[in-house]
């Protein structure tokens, strides 16, 4: 009896979760395209907290070589991909100076990407699943795709990203917040 009730717990889990990642995928491009103030504290805890976070990814993945030698590889390439989809990010936000405050808004089509990137990598990592049960266990062929290097270069990609924008933002934020200090007085 216990195990029947496990497993209605793991497929009541599996459905609940085939239900919300469509929905915080959702979200999630709703929030990368929204207006925010810019709060200067904000920013700068959200900036050291991704160094800290690529650290320990950068340490993960090389810790990873043991097990998948394009553990490295496709986290640093994952992360020099998303330090330049990163720029280009801070290029196309658009900057507003307020009486409030600060206000920045990112770039919709990036956020999108960012989201659809995610979401194919999700699809991936489904089709693999099904390939690695009709291929009987045997490993895949077809070298960074195949294994868990594609998955690290996804989060690499988002880590690389996000750091660059946030550093950036917290950058052009301060200068922006200088230049209407001036302006103010």
């Amino acid at each position: 009896m216990p195990i029947v009730l496990v497993l209605l717990l793991v497929f009541l889990l599996l459905a609940l979760w085939v239900v919300l990642l469509p929905l915080s995928l959702w979200q999630r491009y709703r929030y990368g395209r929204s207006r925010r103030m810019a709060r200067g504290w904000l920013l700068a805890l959200n900036a050291w907290s991704l160094l800290v976070s690529v650290a320990i990814f950068l340490v993960v993945s090389a810790f990873g070589l043991i097990w998948w030698p394009d553990s490295l590889l496709g986290a640093g390439a994952g992360l020099a991909a998303g330090v330049m989809l990163g720029l280009l990010g801070l290029w196309l936000t658009r900057w507003e100076v307020a009486p409030q405050g600060v206000f920045y808004q990112p770039n919709a089509w990036l956020a999108l990407l960012l989201v659809v990137i995610v979401a194919a990598r999700i699809v991936w990592g489904m089709v693999q699943m099904v390939e690695y049960w009709r291929s009987q266990a045997e490993p895949a062929t077809h070298a960074l795709l195949s294994g868990h290097g594609s998955l690290l270069a996804v989060g690499g990609l988002l880590l690389g990203y996000y750091l660059v924008y946030a550093w950036g933002a917290k950058w052009r934020v301060a200068r922006l917040e200088r230049l209407r200090g001036y302006g103010a007085h």
